[in-house]
């Protein structure tokens, strides 16, 4: 008898060796010749949470010999599998509003959103470019990485497509924009003209806002009639009313 065929005909070996490891192994769904002296006989694995999982128990035999010995037993996926996700790493999973007090969250060496200090991000008024940051350079206080291009184009789309962007509802509601807003603070450097902070504490405040976000509370909001009275409905005026009894209304009198 061919090695092989010894081996393929050894299926309850294989299972044994699997219950002998505690298993409950199900049907035997095959045995496949893995070269010329070891076969891999597979059986449905009954282990909670491994839904399509198969046990593998490869048996292995020597030319000329009638004995079969265990060479690996392992636990492998089958089709339909139920598998864990993809592993992602942490510097990926993380997103904004997970970073708690203490914790830190490094910049990469190559992150493309900052560029050595030394170079010229475009990022300060043309005037005061030149003087600026030769001086910083010259003295050791400017910063040892800035916003790129590509970081603060980033910034820019991110900041105009959320909650303070001019697509918001609340900016769809309002009646004037930030940039013409006595509460907004203009951003300096590139973004000077799209983006500011507002300081009005009763709305966006200490929020970067796009320029031409805009909300109810804008600093040219005209005051309500009736100066301190509720500015959607007149006062209520009680006098008006005719008091009824109840008692007097269960009989009818009026």
């Amino acid at each position: 008898m061919a090695q092989t065929d010894l081996l393929e005909q050894a299926e309850q070996m294989a299972r044994d060796v699997l219950v002998a490891d505690g298993e409950n192994p199900g049907e035997h769904l095959g045995a496949r010749a893995e070269g010329d002296w070891a076969v891999a006989h597979h059986f449905a694995a009954q282990v909670p949470g491994y839904d399509g999982w198969q046990w593998c128990v490869v048996l292995a035999g020597a030319p000329g010999a009638s004995e079969v010995t265990v060479s690996e037993v392992v636990l492998l996926p089958g089709d339909g599998a139920l598998l864990a996700p993809a592993w992602v790493p942490w510097n990926e999973r993380i997103s904004a509003g997970d970073l708690g007090p203490g914790d830190l969250l490094a910049a990469p060496p190559d992150d493309p959103r900052l560029v050595p200090g030394q170079i010229d991000t475009l990022d300060v008024d043309p005037i005061d470019r030149d003087q600026v940051g030769q001086v910083f350079g010259e003295i050791g206080l400017g910063r040892d990485r800035l916003l790129s291009y590509e970081g603060r184009a980033e910034a820019a789309q991110r900041w105009h497509d959320g909650e303070y962007g001019p697509e918001s509802p609340m900016a769809r509601g309002a009646r004037h924009t930030c940039a013409t807003c006595g509460f907004y603070l203009p951003l300096a450097g590139a973004l000077h003209g799209a983006f500011g902070v507002c300081a009005n504490q009763f709305a966006a405040d200490g929020h970067v806002v796009a320029a031409d976000y805009g909300c109810g509370a804008h600093a040219d909001t005209p005051v309500p009639p009736g100066g301190q009275g509720s500015p959607a409905y007149d006062a209520y005026d009680d006098g008006a009313v005719e008091i009824v009894s109840r008692d007097d209304a269960d009989t009818g009198a009026r």
